[in-house]
């Protein structure tokens, strides 16, 4: 049995006696006081009612603390601002210094040969290089496109590298997130793209069991995953695949290609039926070509994904690109959500976060921060953690918007008549139609009230050649010296400060002779004197933001008024 816990419940005896202690000590403290003679603290007299002008004194006073508070709180804000600049700089600059120790301790003997190095997985160049192998390798490519915006989602670079590269490579298009567009949006754009390549209309399931999980949900309660497990489209694309198969005789290997976050992996685990590709939020999880044996005749090849030409504009760049949310500075970031929110309807965007209208899109970034509460120290709202959040939530299968088809179709140049009948042939198109129709009509689908309309930016072009890739190490490198550079000054600076005490001393003095000298002539200032007025202008400003509101506010009462 349980013990009780002990009843805080007093007799009135004993509550009458602890209020009479407490009373009698609190007379006792005031008599110490009284004999003491303790000081109150003076109260301000303010301005004289008999001093002219009083009420637009009182009003200057106020105006000047109101200008002080203002004063105070930018540079608090700029002192937040510099730490936080300081704190991430120190963060890289350890980090490499870390890495640059261990790759010294690795490689102690350096490769002659540069093409001989081994590229880290992480590095655009790598990506290319495993592209690359996989377009080489495969014998069908399926280049994924995001059904929210199909057209940003080609790449001309790679329909033209495998259409002209010769032989009997075909290359099919996969809609996939078909889940997140209204049906009359997605009908639309299968009947644009099935005019240049053969298309699938696909919707890949978001929860996949794994092989060591099996066990573990066995003995937890049971979770309805019928919902997230669910996909569609995948029994028409492996008939099709079968199909090519059965013309080839042969065994085919199928790439399967296109830009971060389109759902590459997810679509090869639909096919599976096995979580066999690891896949997750962050762009860029595939890092190398990987091998998923789907039956005896088809091989599937996952590859890492396209890298975006920086010559793209900003939205592509923004819902296109590798992006290390850690590492991208937050300017980029800003500037990609300015280009997605510029691409909007604005009325749409407002009722889909539930904000108020808003300027700018700092604005709107303040307004989603603290409706979510995503606040730094001091209740500030943390604009650059919101904004790359934002990112993730566009490019990842939560949010619902919808990008037109153009109204008259214009296949790009590399795209001959020649070459689509060459791409259609071997596939069965009214046996494909039929599947997409049935798949679109089984699918439950947003209206298109609920969903953002979104103006596209066209194809995006991206870098499959690994020689035209530039690496953002040199970017990070350069960063380091110019701060390096800019520390530097500020110690100079420093030193300059201290010795401006000598100089004031020695301008005191030369002062007469340099009058005399000068007589009437106004020449320019040089440079050792506009050095010094600056740091004494600085050395006032800091100075008078330093005082107190109470002692600039402070009435001079040795005054004598007339």
């Amino acid at each position: 049995a349980e013990l009780k816990k002990a009843s805080k419940r007093l007799t009135c005896h004993k509550r009458y006696k602890i209020q009479k202690k407490i009373r009698e000590h609190h007379r006792k403290v005031r008599k110490e006081a009284k004999k003491r003679g303790r000081k109150k603290p003076k109260k301000d007299p303010g301005v004289p009612s008999a001093a002219p002008f009083k009420e637009e004194l009182l009003r200057e006073a106020e105006q000047r603390k109101q200008r002080l508070e203002e004063l105070k709180q930018k540079q608090k804000l700029n002192r937040q601002k510099e730490h936080e600049k300081k704190r991430k700089l120190e963060a890289k600059k350890n980090a490499d210094k870390i890495k640059e120790k261990a790759e010294g301790k690795e490689s102690s003997g350096k490769s002659k040969a540069k093409t001989n190095k081994p590229l880290d997985k992480n590095s655009k160049k790598s990506f290319c290089r495993e592209l690359k192998k996989v377009i080489e390798a495969s014998d069908v490519v399926l280049e994924v496109l995001d059904a929210r915006d199909p057209m940003g989602c080609r790449c001309p670079q790679l329909e033209q590298a495998v259409t002209c590269s010769g032989g009997d490579k075909k290359l099919l298009l996969v809609l996939n997130k078909i889940d997140l567009v209204p049906k009359e949006n997605l009908e639309k754009w299968l009947n644009y793209l099935k005019k240049e390549f053969p298309t699938i209309a696909f919707k890949s399931a978001t929860l996949m069991k794994d092989r060591t999980m099996e066990q573990f949900t066995k003995r937890r309660a049971r979770v309805d995953l019928s919902r997230t497990t669910e996909c569609f489209g995948s029994k028409c694309l492996l008939k099709l695949l079968q199909d090519h198969v059965r013309t080839q005789n042969k065994a085919i290997q199928v790439g399967v290609v296109g830009f971060p976050n389109v759902g590459k992996s997810s679509i090869i685990n639909s096919l599976k039926g096995v979580r066999a590709c690891n896949v997750g939020l962050t762009r860029g999880v595939t890092k190398s070509m990987q091998i998923v044996h789907i039956d005896k005749q088809t091989k599937i090849l996952d590859s890492p994904s396209l890298i975006a030409d920086p010559s793209n504009n900003a939205l592509a760049l923004a819902l296109r690109t590798i992006l290390n949310t850690e590492e991208t500075a937050s300017a980029d970031v800003l500037e990609g959500v300015d280009a997605i929110l510029n691409h909007c309807s604005k009325q749409q965007v407002m009722m889909h976060y539930s904000i108020p209208d808003f300027r700018n899109t700092e604005e709107f970034l303040t307004l989603l921060a603290q409706k979510r509460g995503m606040l730094k120290k001091g209740g500030v709202p943390d604009v650059d953690n919101i904004a790359k959040v934002l990112l993730c939530d566009w490019t990842g299968a939560k949010i619902s918007y919808h990008s037109q088809p153009p109204e008259s179709h214009r296949p790009p140049p590399y795209l001959t008549e020649d070459i689509t009948a060459k791409m259609q042939e071997c596939f069965n198109l009214k046996n494909l139609e039929a599947e997409n129709k049935n798949t679109v009509q089984a699918l439950k689908c947003p209206s298109p009230a609920s969903s953002i309309t979104f103006q596209s930016a066209g194809m995006t072009n991206g870098t499959i050649q690994e020689n035209k890739v530039i690496e953002e190490a040199s970017e990070w490198e350069n960063l380091e010296t110019s701060m390096e550079g800019e520390e530097d000054e500020e110690e100079d600076i420093t030193e300059s400060d201290d010795d401006q005490d000598d100089v004031e001393e020695e301008k005191d003095i030369g002062e007469v002779t340099r009058k005399a000298k000068l007589g009437k002539r106004q020449t320019s200032p040089t440079n050792s004197e506009k050095q010094i007025a600056e740091s004494e202008h600085s050395n006032s400003l800091s100075l008078s933001l330093d005082k107190t509101a109470d002692e600039d506010d402070a009435y001079d009462f040795n005054t004598d008024y007339v």
